[in-house]
């Protein structure tokens, strides 16, 4: 089996009706009311590393262990499992079920490759996407694992760029859109980042059948070093991301926008002491479809801002001390920070201050 392209008919056989889930109507639809948990990713004050659920109330209903700091959490609402990945470059993802019936599943990367700490399962569940790092060839890919063999690893397909970060699938059920950070690492340097002169971000859609790039943006020359790193759809469907910018800390680009399929890249204007409050960095971001909002954190900037999605306009801002993890929480949304602290979509808060709540965290509706 090649490991650099998928093989096709493991690919076909693993994807089997996928389509048919896709067609489904959208899971926010009709259950952004109903009870839910969220999954995220932490560090004790002890050292140890693991991934938590929490209640909506921000109780921890159940934790798992993790060899080394977690990332992002994605979950599977057809056999119930979630998959927490490493932070780059970490060589591990732990597959788990929220109540502990079975024991974790750890997938490691395959030899000359590792994690970025985000992934999407398919519609359907059959199939795993990761993004992942070819780093002696200073490329981004995404690792294809059938989720109902053991995740053994079907190959890989190209992200048309470098240092590709969070995945997601457009509604269509077959179209990945990846951001590209445009960041050159190599884990022999750690987490050093190699190219700052020359990186080139963008915003790319595959088709995950065939692998072939669909649509590629790039930000403007004068933009090259502000990295896309996050992303979540509104209830349009339309695609918002949060950058991370590696030049002049004097400068103040915008740093969230939205992708549309077919149109460039826009960028959001801002309040200036809105923008200057993220201080650069955007963590998180984590769409309300229900509620037609959007929120992007920044732990460098201990800022919460909530964005009306239709008219792009700051609706809210919080000052949270190392604020990162965000998901939608009924009318509004929940977050962790940095300080232990969990804050609910009713402003209430909880703390746990043995624990450091890590980048992001995700919303899983109970009846999902």
């Amino acid at each position: 089996m090649k490991t650099s392209l998928i093989d096709r008919r493991d690919f076909l056989r693993a994807a089997g009706a996928g389509f048919v889930a896709a067609m489904a109507p959208p899971a926010w639809a009709n259950t952004l009311a109903a009870d839910a948990v969220f999954a995220t990713a932490f560090v004790k004050r002890d050292g140890s590393y693991g991934a938590a659920i929490l209640s909506e109330a921000g109780k921890l209903l159940h934790a798992i262990d993790l060899p080394d700091r977690g990332h992002d959490v994605t979950f599977d609402p057809i056999s119930k499992r979630s998959v927490v990945f490493a932070r780059q470059p970490g060589t591990f993802a732990v597959v788990f079920d929220h109540a502990g019936r079975d024991e974790p599943l750890t997938i490691a990367s395959i030899t000359g490759r590792h994690f970025f700490g985000h992934g999407v399962f398919s519609p359907d569940g059959a199939l795993l996407y990761a993004t992942e790092n070819d780093f002696d060839n200073a490329a981004g890919v995404v690792g294809v694992y059938d989720a109902r063999a053991k995740f053994k690893r079907l190959g890989e397909f190209p992200t048309y760029g470098m240092g590709p970060h969070e995945v997601l699938f457009l509604g269509d059920g077959r179209t990945i859109a990846v951001a590209n950070g445009g960041i050159e690492t190599h884990p022999d340097y750690g987490r050093a980042e190699l190219n700052i002169a020359t990186m080139k971000p963008s915003y790319v859609l595959i088709d995950r059948i065939t692998g072939d790039l669909v649509e590629k943006h790039e930000l403007p020359a004068a933009l090259h070093q502000l990295s896309i790193r996050h992303m979540d759809a509104d209830q349009t469907g339309t695609v918002w991301f949060g950058c991370q910018y590696r030049g002049p800390g004097t400068d103040r680009p915008l740093l969230v926008g939205r992708a549309a399929r077919g149109k460039d890249l826009q960028l959001l204007d801002m309040p200036r002491d809105v923008l200057s409050g993220f201080r650069n960095y955007i963590g998180s971001v984590a769409a309300n479809p229900a509620a037609g909002t959007l929120a992007v954190s920044s732990p460098e900037g201990d800022s919460l801002v909530v964005i009306e999605a239709a008219s792009g306009k700051v609706v809210a801002t919080s000052a949270l001390v190392e604020v990162c993890g965000v998901a939608p929480d009924k009318g509004g949304f929940m977050a962790t920070t940095g300080a232990g602290e969990i804050i609910e979509g009713n402003g209430a808060t909880r703390s746990e201050p043995d624990y450091v709540w890590d980048n992001h965290m995700l919303r899983i509706e109970r009846g999902a």
